[in-house]
């Protein structure tokens, strides 16, 4: 009875080591991450590039997405059909994407995204004018880490002609703007991050707004991609990550309007910048069509 005891021990004991090393403890990529879009609100034309958001989020297989719209006293809602009330509740969604710019959110909820996200219960996307809210929120511009700031918004973060990181300090030189729009190279600075891991050292962006002057508080930052302006002969940051507590932050200023979003390059950005944010790994490939060096591409209108 002692063997037999001692037999039955020693495989439960290889049985749970196993279990350990299992391969089953990996990141369960069948599995719909859930997104809360945000909208409602914005000096950009949220009601035709939210459900471009939509649709690209939940075509690549890996993501379920519900839409809440904080809309002004009056306003229409979008023509998303998979919407729920604002504020959301964030105990339902792995990851919020902001393609919001508009009145501040309730206090509360303010408090609530600041909790889950630095608890890592929840991811956060940023996209184009989304970084121009909440100027006076201090826990917001800790999240998305630089935005659309006047000169005494925090400091500039800008790369000279060597790719050598300059800081302008608070208060000194330009606020943000976009001093280009056009088409524009996106230079890879960091290949080894799962967002752009495999991206081409540099790739042709679609026609957008190329945001300039980012100001911030610029902690915690990983700066992934920068695109070089024209209007400042420096290289902006178009690309990055933040690290607010324990939870992730996605940010790009890319996407201003239809013709930005459909381009793949900002497509693939967002469905791994959306993915990792939510479980800090990427599984989605950089699909085939996606820019080169010299040529742009970008999805049909339709």
């Amino acid at each position: 009875m002692t063997r037999y005891l001692g037999t039955l021990l020693l495989a439960g004991l290889v049985a749970c080591a196993s279990l350990l090393a299992s391969p089953a403890r990996a990141e369960d990529t069948t599995k719909k991450l859930r997104v809360i879009l945000i909208d409602g609100q914005n000096n950009h034309d949220w009601r035709s590039t939210s459900p471009w958001l939509n649709r690209v989020l939940e075509e690549s297989q890996r993501f379920s997405v519900d839409v809440s719209s904080n809309l002004k006293p009056g306003d229409r809602p979008g023509r998303i059909e998979n919407t729920v009330p604002f504020p959301p509740d964030l105990g339902k969604y792995d990851v919020v994407v902001s393609n919001y710019n508009g009145a501040p959110w309730p206090k509360e909820f303010q408090k609530t995204l600041e909790e889950a996200l630095s608890e890592r219960k929840i991811g956060l996307v940023i996209v184009h004018a989304a970084n121009n809210a909440f100027g006076n929120w201090n826990e917001y511009n800790l999240m998305i880490g630089m935005g659309w700031r006047g000169p005494e918004g925090g400091d500039r973060l800008k790369l000279d002609e060597d790719g050598k990181e300059v800081l302008v300090p608070k208060g000194k030189g330009d606020g943000s703007g976009h001093r280009y729009t056009g088409e524009f190279t996106v230079t890879v600075r960091d290949p080894e991050h799962p967002i752009t891991k495999g991206m081409p050292r540099e790739w042709l962006h679609a026609r957008d707004e190329l945001y300039d002057n980012m100001r911030g508080p610029i902690k915690n930052i990983r700066l992934l991609a920068t695109a070089y302006s024209k209007g400042t002969r420096a290289h902006e940051p178009m690309i990055w990550t933040v690290s607010y507590g324990k939870g992730r932050v996605f940010h790009t200023p890319m996407g201003h309007d239809l013709t930005a979003m459909r381009c793949n390059g900002f497509i693939a950005t967002l469905q791994r910048g959306t993915e990792w944010a939510a479980t800090g790994k990427v599984s989605l490939p950089i699909p085939e069509d996606f820019p080169t060096g010299k040529k742009s591409s970008s999805r049909p209108a339709k």
